[in-house]
């Protein structure tokens, strides 16, 4: 099993329930460390400027930045965890609260599926990840609604296999939400796209 690397955020956050296994972590991002200290839970490491958070935690691994800098806590949260050898990441706090965050995470997980790695970002039953010149499976047991969004200019090749509206060889931009509202049936699907990037938002 592939190990996971866990960021929590300052955002919205309906419920933790990432199981860490024993050779997963997790990392907390600036205001992120409340959440955790909510469920009792240290993270392994601390990362941020700290100024939602108000407080520098005590904690053995700390890393401080100033407030004045080119990345977000998330951002830089991550590349500790890639830092650390793990190519798949699951994530929370990272939408709702601040619409500039909730974006820029949004880009995040599409530079991270860019550059080889696996992301999720979960809010209680709400889940967003990306994917870059590939696919992604669903199972029958997934239900509502699942939205579909270009993230490059332009992506090509999309096709949607298994559900209520299909998509053949298809072009998306990131100015037309063509993918948007379609739903799962109860079927095997599948997202595919040929050369670009996909963002994918459905419920669980």
């Amino acid at each position: 099993m592939m190990k996971t690397c866990c960021i929590v955020g300052a955002g919205e956050c309906e419920f933790f329930d990432f199981k860490k296994q024993n050779d997963d972590i997790i990392i907390a991002a600036d205001g992120g460390y409340e959440v955790l200290k909510e469920h009792g839970i240290a993270p392994d490491y601390v990362v941020g400027d700290f100024d939602s958070l108000g407080y520098v935690p005590q904690n053995e691994n700390i890393i401080r930045f100033k407030p004045e800098k080119d990345y977000t806590d998330m951002y830089s949260a991550v590349e500790k965890g890639i830092e650390l050898g793990f190519k798949s990441f699951v994530i929370y706090g990272a939408t709702g609260g601040r619409e500039d965050h909730t974006l820029a995470n949004y880009q995040l997980i599409a530079s991270l599926a860019e550059r080889g790695f696996d992301a999720v970002l979960i809010n209680g039953n709400k889940i967003v990840t990306a994917i870059y010149n590939s696919s992604i499976a669903f199972s029958p047991n997934y239900k509502g609604y699942i939205s579909v969004f270009s993230h490059s200019d332009i992506s090509e090749g999309v096709t949607l296999e298994g559900l209520k509206y299909p998509l053949d060889d298809a072009i998306l931009k990131n100015t037309f939400a063509l993918g948007v509202s379609n739903e799962f049936v109860g079927r095997e699907s599948r997202v595919t796209v040929r050369k670009g990037i996909l963002l994918i938002m459905y419920n669980v």
